[in-house]
């Protein structure tokens, strides 16, 4: 399909010094900002320390959530908001000691509990002294075994409704949601509910823990995942179109684009993790394919255009190229952008990876891929003597 009303001639080739200075800048920069500046921030997958979930029953804001946490000595826990109506947050805290791996792990589960005890707040905490027990923290078990003695035929049946609504809705609100669809509990039931629990000003979404050994070791495979993925596409490349200098373009051309868009991240201050792991990797593979089209093209066009210089037949096969590249690339982009605008808080840092990486693909694909293999010719290659 064309987009254009005719086959473009585009010299593309022109701009090559052009583009090669620009990702020099770009990488260079992003560099000097990893090493000697903010550089990325580490999520909880590759660092250390606990990540826990939370959402509140009323509006709350990140100052108060902090001022509560300075209490406890946590006043310098990361807190970012993850929904809407400033109800869902995510904590990141942290505790540097010089311990062994057990020793470490147990230090941020006490962290852990810190955290939750300093949000649910002096009310929550005198509720449960008195043996009350928080509907919107007690587990399936104890939420059973609690019902056994109000409902014994029906307490399983209504404890996994009760629990499941909340998981659903991250937390019951008020206590008229349980007479309501879909839980139905009649007035007697609530009543008797209300008498034993309590609704919990916050409850907790979710909580993760990554000790020191396991955050390395995720750190050592994620990098090896992305170095043999590049590897892996050189062999490919340069078996496939017989050729060294088509492998070689093709390795350039990835490892830029994972360095560009690495070193555009790393001036939002946005955390690295696994998620993100995940989308360089996808960036990896959607450059090298239009980059291999790129290829074949060039491939076909000079058994046939033998009397063509190899930068014009570059030029020629881009041009023809071209619409392919910006159709696929551009509905990438709205695909992703979507998720970006509506996609939330939790792929938020994984669509804006996304959108980086793929204009960075398309960039790569036309003004970096083809000038590699075009210097590749002019300086390495050593044409073989006539017989």
């Amino acid at each position: 399909m064309q987009i254009f009303k005719k086959n473009p001639n585009i010299q593309f080739l022109k701009y090559k010094w052009i583009a090669l200075a620009l990702t020099l800048i770009i990488v260079v920069a992003g560099l000097i900002n990893i090493l000697a500046g903010k550089g990325l921030k580490l999520g909880v997958d590759f660092g250390e320390g606990t990540l826990i979930r939370v959402k509140f029953r009323e509006p709350v804001s990140v100052s108060e959530i902090r001022k509560l946490l300075s209490e406890v000595g946590l006043g310098d826990s990361v807190i970012q908001e993850t929904g809407k109506e400033s109800r869902e947050f995510q904590i990141r805290t942290m505790e540097r000691r010089t311990t062994t791996q057990e020793q470490e792990l147990e230090s941020h589960q006490i962290l852990a509990d810190r955290v939750i005890q300093a949000l649910q707040g002096e009310e929550d905490r005198q509720k449960l002294d008195q043996g009350l027990l928080d509907l919107n923290n007690i587990d399936r078990n104890s939420l059973t075994n609690l019902l056994r003695s109000i409902v014994p035929d029906e307490a399983e049946n209504l404890a996994n409704k009760i629990i499941d609504y909340r998981t659903l809705n991250g937390i019951i609100s008020g206590w008229d949601e349980l007479t309501k669809e879909p839980l139905n509990l009649s007035a007697e039931i609530v009543s008797q509910l209300q008498a034993r629990t309590f609704l919990g000003k916050m409850t907790v979404l979710s909580r993760e823990t990554v000790g020191p050994q396991v955050g390395k070791d995720l750190r050592k495979k994620a990098t090896q995942a992305v170095v043999w993925s590049l590897i892996g596409m050189l062999v490919y490349i340069a078996f496939r179109f017989k050729g060294v200098e088509y492998g070689a373009a093709a390795i350039f051309t990835l490892t830029q684009d994972v360095l560009i868009t690495l070193s555009i991240y790393s001036f939002t201050s946005r955390e690295i993790n696994l998620p993100i792991i995940a989308g360089l990797l996808t960036i990896v593979g959607f450059s090298i394919n239009d980059t291999i089209v790129i290829f074949d093209r060039i491939r076909e066009l000079r058994r046939t255009m033998r009397k063509e210089s190899l930068e014009n037949i570059m030029n020629l096969s881009l041009n023809l190229n071209l619409s392919r590249t910006l159709i696929t690339s551009g509905t990438v982009f709205l695909t992703v952008l979507s998720l970006y605008i509506f996609g939330g808080q939790v792929i938020n840092d994984f669509a804006f990876i996304m959108l980086i990486g793929t204009i960075e693909g398309v960039y790569s694909t036309i003004f970096l891929s083809c000038p590699v293999v075009l210097f590749w010719n002019q300086y390495f290659k050593k044409k073989k003597p006539k017989k």
